[in-house]
C-alpha cells in the first residue's frame, strides 16, 4: 500500500516563505516603534532589529527595547505562521530565523561571536 503524501510545490513554499518574511519584518518593525515610544527613545533606528552588538545592559533602553521587541516578535509571528501555513510551522520559522541571523551578519559587517545572554556587564553584577 503506497503512502499518499500531499507535497506542497515550490512555489507555494517560496511564496509562503517569502510572505512570513514580510510578516516577520513587519511585526518587528511595529512592535520596535511601540516599544520605543514606550521607553521614549529620541532616536529609532532603522536597523535595530539586526543589531547585536549594542552593549547587554538590564539597564540600558535600547538594550531592553531590542530584547523585548526580539522576544515579542518571535512569539506573535510563531502564532500568524501557525494561522498562514497550518502545517510545517517549525521548518518556516527555523528558516525566518536562520535568514534573520545571515542578514544581520551581512548588515552589522561581523558574526556574533558571544551569546547575548552569556554576556554580561559589570554594571549588572
Amino acid at each position: 500500500m503506497a503512502c499518499k503524501a500531499r507535497v506542497a510545490g515550490t512555489k507555494a513554499v517560496f511564496f509562503n516563505l517569502l510572505l512570513c518574511l514580510m510578516v516577520f519584518y513587519t511585526l518587528y518593525y511595529m512592535i520596535g516603534s511601540v516599544c520605543f515610544g514606550a521607553f521614549r527613545l529620541e532616536l529609532f533606528d532603522g536597523l535595530f532589529p539586526f543589531d547585536f552588538k549594542t552593549q547587554v545592559s538590564m539597564s540600558s533602553p535600547k538594550y531592553l527595547v531590542i530584547l523585548l521587541s526580539m522576544e515579542l516578535t518571535y512569539f506573535i509571528s510563531g502564532l500568524v505562521f501557525a494561522a498562514i501555513v497550518k502545517k510545517w510551522i517549525w521548518d518556516y520559522s527555523v528558516t525566518v530565523t536562520l535568514s534573520h541571523v545571515v542578514l544581520s551578519c551581512a548588515l552589522m559587517g561581523a558574526f556574533p561571536v558571544a551569546w547575548q545572554c552569556c554576556r554580561h556587564d559589570d554594571d549588572d553584577l
